[in-house]
């Protein structure tokens, strides 16, 4: 139900001529502000990642933090409202100058001690840095549009939450493309900090501009408090496009393609749906609101049924399934906004919801579910609250009339389409049956449009017919899948060649012989004999002799202990701990459990833990953590390399595993290592007839401060070659890193 603005019809010429002046001053503030609000978060994220690793503990415990800032500062802006609107102002500025004192934005120096808390001290260090920074941006966008409510009465302050997420999308790509590759994190931080100066002063200029004590009483609350229903109503609406940006990122980079950076385009287009939804414009946000329930039924079910066939197809159908919900739903908050008196209490349950979205699909969702099932249950919901306009007025009489009896009608026909098209009993619709029940399923579900719960019956049965009942079957056998914060792992028989694979969402990290006895110790995938990490491996004895100390950053399904031999020492280091104990389980893998049973393994953040030991304790270092999409950059710093060199020694030797679809990372070792005393050199293996089957190809990149030891592992065969250097991409250090210039195409893979 719609509820416009008080008195905005009567004064709509009135408050167009004294809008004018001012709104272009409101919107230049509220934009920058956005604009900064999107560049902290990844900023202090860089500058916290060295020094607390990158253990699922800790970045739960930063989204928290950043949640609760942000509802804090919504709260804050909310608690303002019981004040005139200067007085307003006068506390504001108050709050913008102490925060001052926190800047330059940065980290305190405050360091954590071995064994505290994460979820305790990651809390305190991130509000003790930034805190009140944070709080007061985060105020400014509906402080600000309470002040424009107040200085141009009748005038549409909602208009300006779009300039707000615009400037929040601008934050968002200027993130990576712009700031992170051309500046190191010390000017990034006195950059954003002349942006917080810069906003300071916008928005004094907009309390300059705040009526007369006259006009105060007439920005206070005066229409009717809004009922807990209609609260709950904005809350939900706001929780399942936040928490579907976010379930969205999961099942893309799971279940389709695995690609750096792919996370911007969901929380892009999210963004974006807010600017549509609440600009004064209405003609997009009505058409696509209109189509919104199509889409849901449309392109939910092609994607819970997604084929790895084409991956860059469903990527774009995932992407606008999402930007439609969003746009659908951020309308009807728009249809159902109150009065701009009660505006900061809008934009405070709109929060609520946002965080609720972000809790349901960050933080619980990988505790409860073995798969991302949050995905399908959020499309269900976005079924549910998305407006439903009847696109076939022929049907509502029916429907009217004879309610129970069409729905019953039409459960029935879902669930027998669903049927049919699971299992084509008698085999009627050959190999496409799933296809032509889907068209049947949704040829039906557009008729039921603007009929909600014969409409919900349909969207539920296409998602169980295209995928959904294949991800509780797996979920039912309970060994084959598994999920942690880290994404989710599948393991899959097959049958036909012997073996056993461990995926994790897209990238094989994994794969043993399980049929034939006499192979299941053998190397397969990057780790063949053949390979560089083979080789190396293969050299201990000759380099360090029997009693060689090996370390290998990322455990996998354990190929590499097969390598062991008796006497040597091995650790392995490992941040998820599911996948500890998928390697442990010899039901599942056997390599531990046949070659180490006994291996030592340290669980937490690779360089974390490596810091901490004692100077010279491995000989071999094997790196093994740059294979899927998301990189731990801060593994493969200069700061890095020193803790890797200390703790290997002069003698030492470290492996590298550069092997990635997306980016091109031996040019950064490259860098990174120049001037620092290192020998290197790479190797590209390529699968040969001496391999078995499974053997794949690999680049590992071999590193040693020791001339002879560089010389005996050369030598030891393959086609060692010195590292490329490429001038454009510079050295990864703890203030500076990014990966824009050694990305690949995207859509190589494709060209092949």
């Amino acid at each position: 139900m719609r509820n416009d603005l008080t008195g905005a019809d009567a004064s709509s010429a009135v408050a167009g001529r004294t809008a004018m002046p001012i709104r272009p001053l409101f919107v230049a503030a509220i934009l920058s502000g956005s604009f900064l609000l999107f560049l902290v978060q990844p900023m202090i994220a860089r500058m916290a990642l060295p020094r607390l690793g990158g253990a699922p503990a800790v970045w739960n415990s930063a989204m928290l933090v950043y949640q609760a800032l942000l509802l804090g500062g919504y709260g804050y802006a909310h608690w303002l409202g019981r004040f005139g609107v200067r007085r307003q102002a006068a506390i504001h500025g108050a709050l913008l100058a102490v925060a001052a004192l926190w800047l330059p934005i940065g980290l305190i120096a405050d360091a954590p001690a071995p064994g505290d808390e994460p979820a305790l001290w990651v809390p305190w260090l991130l509000f003790a840095s930034i805190g009140p920074l944070f709080l007061a941006i985060s105020a400014q966008a509906p402080l600000l549009q309470r002040w424009f409510a107040a200085s141009a009465p009748g005038a549409n302050p909602y208009a300006l939450y779009a300039a707000s997420n615009i400037g929040s999308f601008a934050g968002l790509i200027a993130y990576p493309a712009l700031v992170e590759p051309n500046m190191a994190l010390s000017s990034q931080s006195w950059l954003w900090s002349a942006g917080y100066v810069a906003v300071a002063v916008l928005i004094a200029a907009c309390a300059l501009r705040l009526p007369a004590r006259a006009a105060v009483e007439a920005a206070l609350p005066v229409s009717a408090k809004p009922t807990a229903r209609t609260v709950g109503h904005w809350i939900a609406l706001a929780l399942v496009p936040s928490g579907l940006m976010l379930a969205t990122s999961t099942f893309l980079t799971t279940d389709i393609v695995a690609v750096p950076l792919l996370w911007v385009l969901p929380l892009g287009l999210y963004l974006l749906s807010f600017s549509i939804a609440f600009a004064n414009r209405r003609g997009v946000a009505d058409f696509l609101t209109t189509f919104a329930p199509v889409t849901i039924l449309v392109f939910g079910g092609i994607m819970i049924g997604g084929t790895h066939d084409y991956p860059y197809l469903n990527a774009t159908i995932s992407l606008s399934l999402l930007f439609m919900v969003s746009v659908a739903l951020h309308t009807q908050l728009y249809r159902m906004r109150p009065g701009p008196d009660r505006l900061t209490g809008f934009y405070l349950a709109l929060s609520v919801g946002g965080a609720l979205g972000g809790v349901f699909a960050g933080l619980l969702a990988p505790v409860l579910f073995d798969w991302t099932y949050e995905y399908p249950i959020l499309i269900v919901a976005a079924g549910l609250l998305a407006p439903q306009p009847w696109l076939l007025p022929v049907l509502t009489r029916a429907w009217e009339r004879q309610r129970m009896v069409t729905l019953a009608t039409v459960v029935a026909a879902s669930v027998a389409i669903m049927l049919v098209g699971m299992f084509d009993p008698g085999g009627w619709l050959g190999a496409r049956h799933e296809r032509l029940a889907f068209i049947g399923l949704a040829v039906l579900g557009i008729f039921t449009i603007g009929a909600r719960p014969a409409y919900l019956a349909v969207l539920v049965a296409s998602l169980m017919l295209f995928g959904g009942w294949r991800a509780i079957l797996i979920t039912l056998d309970g060994d084959s899948r598994t999920r942690s914060y880290f994404g989710v792992y599948t393991i899959r028989d097959y049958p036909q060649d012997g073996t056993r694979t461990l995926a994790h969402g897209t990238t094989l990290h994994g794969v043993q012989f399980v049929d034939d006895p006499a192979k299941a110790r053998e190397p397969t995938t990057y780790y063949v004999p053949g390979s560089g990490i083979g080789q190396a491996l293969q050299a201990l004895p000759e380099l360090y002799g029997p009693g060689a100390r090996v370390g290998a950053v990322g455990l996998g399904t354990g190929t590499l202990a097969c390598y062991a031999r008796p006497g040597q020492d091995w650790r392995f280091y490992e941040i998820d701990p599911v996948v500890v104990q998928i390697a442990r389980d010899s039901g599942k893998f056997g390599f531990l459990g046949r070659c180490l049973p006994d291996a030592n393994i340290v669980i937490g953040d690779a360089r974390l833990s490596i810091a901490a030991q004692e100077a010279g304790s491995l000989d071999l270092l094997a790196l093994d953590a740059f294979s899927s999409d998301a990189v731990p950059m801060h593994l493969m710093t200069r700061e890095a390399l020193a803790h890797y060199g200390r703790v290997l020694g002069q003698r030492g030797l470290l492996m590298v595993h550069v092997s990635n679809r997306f980016l091109d990372l031996e040019p950064v070792v490259s860098a990174t290592a120049r001037g620092g005393g290192w020998y290197a050199a790479s190797l590209r293996y390529e699968p040969g007839l001496g391999d078995n089957s499974e053997a794949t190809q690999s680049d590992w990149i071999a590193m040693t401060r020791d001339p002879e030891v560089f010389a005996t592992l050369i030598a030891g065969g393959g086609a060692w070659t010195p590292l490329r250097y490429r001038r454009e991409v510079s050295p990864w250090t703890d203030d500076y890193a990014s990966i824009m210039s050694v990305l690949n195409d995207p859509l190589a893979e494709l060209k092949d």
